[in-house]
Protein backbone atom coordinates (compact mmCIF):
# COMPACT_ATOMS: atom_id res chain seq x y z
CA UNK A 1 0.00 0.00 0.00
CA UNK A 2 1.48 2.96 -1.01
CA UNK A 3 0.81 6.82 0.64
CA UNK A 4 -1.10 7.92 -2.49
CA UNK A 5 -4.82 7.02 -2.59
CA UNK A 6 -4.90 6.87 -6.03
CA UNK A 7 -2.86 3.50 -5.92
CA UNK A 8 -4.72 2.40 -2.60
CA UNK A 9 -5.99 -1.21 -3.80
CA UNK A 10 -8.56 -0.85 -0.74
CA UNK A 11 -10.18 1.16 -3.64
CA UNK A 12 -12.08 -1.42 -5.13
CA UNK A 13 -14.33 -2.15 -1.90
CA UNK A 14 -15.76 1.12 -2.06
CA UNK A 15 -16.15 0.65 -6.27
CA UNK A 16 -17.87 -2.59 -5.02
CA UNK A 17 -19.85 -1.51 -2.31
CA UNK A 18 -21.42 1.97 -4.67
CA UNK A 19 -21.28 0.35 -7.79
CA UNK A 20 -23.15 -2.69 -6.67
CA UNK A 21 -25.65 -0.71 -5.03
CA UNK A 22 -26.33 1.48 -7.81
CA UNK A 23 -26.47 -1.17 -10.66
CA UNK A 24 -28.96 -2.77 -8.66
CA UNK A 25 -30.96 -0.18 -8.06
CA UNK A 26 -31.35 0.83 -11.52
CA UNK A 27 -32.41 -2.70 -12.48
CA UNK A 28 -34.82 -2.71 -10.17
CA UNK A 29 -36.68 0.58 -11.82
CA UNK A 30 -36.98 -0.97 -14.80
CA UNK A 31 -38.54 -4.68 -12.95
CA UNK A 32 -40.67 -2.76 -10.24
CA UNK A 33 -41.91 0.31 -11.90
CA UNK A 34 -44.91 0.84 -10.15
CA UNK A 35 -43.12 0.56 -6.62
CA UNK A 36 -39.28 1.42 -7.50
CA UNK A 37 -39.68 3.32 -10.78
CA UNK A 38 -42.36 5.69 -12.28
CA UNK A 39 -44.68 4.49 -9.19
CA UNK A 40 -42.35 6.29 -6.93
CA UNK A 41 -41.60 8.94 -8.74
CA UNK A 42 -45.35 9.85 -9.37
CA UNK A 43 -45.79 9.06 -5.51
CA UNK A 44 -42.74 11.42 -4.13
CA UNK A 45 -43.57 14.24 -6.68
CA UNK A 46 -40.93 14.02 -9.25
CA UNK A 47 -41.66 16.21 -12.29
CA UNK A 48 -41.94 14.17 -15.76
CA UNK A 49 -41.87 10.57 -14.03
CA UNK A 50 -42.30 8.79 -16.95
CA UNK A 51 -39.43 10.68 -18.25
CA UNK A 52 -37.06 10.60 -15.54
CA UNK A 53 -37.54 7.34 -13.77
CA UNK A 54 -36.31 5.10 -16.63
CA UNK A 55 -33.56 8.14 -17.32
CA UNK A 56 -32.42 7.72 -13.58
CA UNK A 57 -32.48 3.42 -13.87
CA UNK A 58 -30.68 3.70 -16.87
CA UNK A 59 -28.30 6.42 -15.34
CA UNK A 60 -27.61 4.06 -12.46
CA UNK A 61 -27.15 1.03 -14.78
CA UNK A 62 -24.58 2.83 -16.75
CA UNK A 63 -22.66 4.83 -14.22
CA UNK A 64 -22.61 1.78 -11.44
CA UNK A 65 -21.20 -0.72 -14.27
CA UNK A 66 -18.99 1.86 -15.06
CA UNK A 67 -17.95 1.79 -11.00
CA UNK A 68 -17.85 -1.68 -10.91
CA UNK A 69 -15.13 -1.97 -13.55
CA UNK A 70 -13.28 1.09 -12.36
CA UNK A 71 -13.62 2.88 -15.94
CA UNK A 72 -14.12 6.41 -15.30
CA UNK A 73 -14.90 6.59 -12.24
CA UNK A 74 -14.46 9.74 -11.24
CA UNK A 75 -16.48 11.07 -14.19
CA UNK A 76 -19.47 7.85 -13.32
CA UNK A 77 -19.13 9.13 -9.71
CA UNK A 78 -20.96 12.40 -10.64
CA UNK A 79 -24.16 11.63 -12.02
CA UNK A 80 -23.94 9.44 -8.81
CA UNK A 81 -23.73 12.04 -6.49
CA UNK A 82 -26.35 14.01 -8.05
CA UNK A 83 -28.51 11.17 -7.74
CA UNK A 84 -28.16 10.06 -3.82
CA UNK A 85 -28.74 13.81 -3.38
CA UNK A 86 -31.77 14.07 -4.85
CA UNK A 87 -32.74 10.90 -3.28
CA UNK A 88 -32.11 12.01 0.07
CA UNK A 89 -34.19 15.33 -0.82
CA UNK A 90 -36.85 14.16 -2.00
CA UNK A 91 -37.26 10.79 0.40
CA UNK A 92 -34.93 11.62 3.92
CA UNK A 93 -35.90 15.01 4.25
CA UNK A 94 -39.55 14.35 4.09
CA UNK A 95 -39.03 11.72 6.38
CA UNK A 96 -37.22 13.62 8.67
CA UNK A 97 -40.13 15.85 9.29
CA UNK A 98 -42.79 13.59 9.79
CA UNK A 99 -41.28 10.40 11.54
CA UNK A 100 -38.08 12.31 13.11
CA UNK A 101 -34.67 11.65 13.06
CA UNK A 102 -34.39 8.27 14.36
CA UNK A 103 -36.71 7.06 11.70
CA UNK A 104 -34.59 8.69 8.57
CA UNK A 105 -31.48 7.80 10.26
CA UNK A 106 -32.71 4.17 10.19
CA UNK A 107 -33.82 4.55 6.27
CA UNK A 108 -31.62 6.55 5.18
CA UNK A 109 -28.14 4.51 6.18
CA UNK A 110 -27.55 2.99 2.48
CA UNK A 111 -27.97 6.49 1.14
CA UNK A 112 -25.33 7.97 3.44
CA UNK A 113 -23.40 4.80 2.38
CA UNK A 114 -23.37 5.10 -1.20
CA UNK A 115 -23.43 9.13 -1.09
CA UNK A 116 -19.97 9.05 1.37
CA UNK A 117 -18.57 6.36 -1.25
CA UNK A 118 -19.31 7.92 -4.28
CA UNK A 119 -17.92 11.14 -2.80
CA UNK A 120 -14.61 8.98 -1.91
CA UNK A 121 -14.44 7.60 -5.70
CA UNK A 122 -14.60 11.44 -7.14
CA UNK A 123 -11.50 12.06 -4.81
CA UNK A 124 -9.09 9.37 -4.76
CA UNK A 125 -10.26 7.56 -8.08
CA UNK A 126 -10.87 3.78 -8.63
CA UNK A 127 -7.42 2.80 -7.40
CA UNK A 128 -4.92 0.41 -8.21
CA UNK A 129 -7.15 -2.52 -9.69
CA UNK A 130 -9.53 -0.57 -12.12
CA UNK A 131 -9.53 -0.19 -15.59
CA UNK A 132 -8.91 3.42 -15.56
CA UNK A 133 -5.86 2.33 -14.25
CA UNK A 134 -4.84 0.07 -16.90
CA UNK A 135 -5.53 2.80 -19.59
CA UNK A 136 -3.83 5.21 -17.94
CA UNK A 137 -0.52 3.21 -17.82
CA UNK A 138 -0.83 2.04 -21.48
CA UNK A 139 -1.41 5.64 -22.19
CA UNK A 140 2.10 6.61 -20.47
CA UNK A 141 3.57 3.71 -22.69
CA UNK A 142 2.19 4.91 -25.98
CA UNK A 143 3.33 8.42 -25.07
Amino acid sequence: MKNNRNEYAGNIIIRFLVGAIFLSEGIQKFLYPDTLGVGRFIKIGIPAPEFLAPFVGITEIVCGSLVLLGLLTRWASIPLIIDITVAIITTKVPMLREEGFWKMAHEARTDYAVLLGSIYLLVYGGGRWSLDKVLNKQAKERF
